[in-house]
């Protein structure tokens, strides 16, 4: 099965703790001053994200057509002038900006990634995985699990499985050895998220239970 032609083919899934507080100063910043630039060194700003759960958390995606493009887009944005001037003011809201999953298209999307109207949640559920994702995993994903996520108020975003190639930025660490499947999903306000028994549907694959996050998009997030 082919992946999702509508996603990068290398895929950031980062999650910031901040300083209590800090979590609108670094959105005001990121938004203000890093979308623009990222994007002109090659990178897809996919989306940012308050996290409902927890007010000192900041999420957020971008992507790279493939892991040579991500080498040379992160060396030329950190090593640019815009970080430069911009970067202790970011990293002054920081405690820890090493939780970053890399991650890649799993399975291709019954429809393209889509953006929701304005006022829609997103829900990303991280599923960690024994081993990397196998093709039986895959079909499971694609013939048991997409169905039941597939109600009306909701799009889904993304599915996506690690990237098992070795991080060729290691200034920015990533989570390595961690397999993992994930799928982000809007929901319009007002409906009730698709409920899946994940644990039953993929036990077979599962290392840990999954873990769903709840997300607010911020102002200029692609994804909302």
């Amino acid at each position: 099965m082919s992946p999702s032609t509508a996603l990068p083919a290398v895929i950031e899934l980062r999650q910031y703790a901040l300083h209590p507080g800090q979590r609108d100063a670094l959105i005001n910043l990121f938004e203000r001053e890093f979308i623009a630039p990222q994007q002109a060194c090659g990178m897809q700003l996919l989306g940012q994200f308050h996290d409902l759960a927890d007010a000192d958390r900041f999420v957020w995606l971008r992507g790279f057509a493939d892991m040579p493009a991500r080498a040379q887009a992160l060396a030329d944005f950190y090593g640019g002038p815009v970080w430069q001037a911009h970067r202790n003011e970011a990293n002054a809201t920081m405690i820890d900006s090493d939780n970053v999953l890399l991650l890649r298209p799993c399975v291709g999307l019954p429809q393209p990634a889509a953006v929701a109207p304005g006022g829609s949640a997103v829900f990303a559920t991280l599923c960690p995985l024994r081993t990397l994702a196998d093709d039986a995993l895959r079909r499971c994903v694609a013939e048991q699990l997409l169905p039941r996520l597939q109600q009306p108020g909701v799009r889904l975003l993304a599915v996506l499985e690690t990237e098992p190639a070795a991080n060729t930025f290691p200034r920015l660490p990533v989570r390595e050895g961690e397999p993992m499947l994930a799928w982000l999903m809007s929901v319009d306000d007002g409906v009730v998220p698709p409920l899946v028994d994940t644990g039953a549907l993929l036990d077979r694959w599962l290392r840990d239970l999954p873990q769903t996050l709840s997300l607010r998009a911020t102002p200029h997030s692609a994804w909302r």
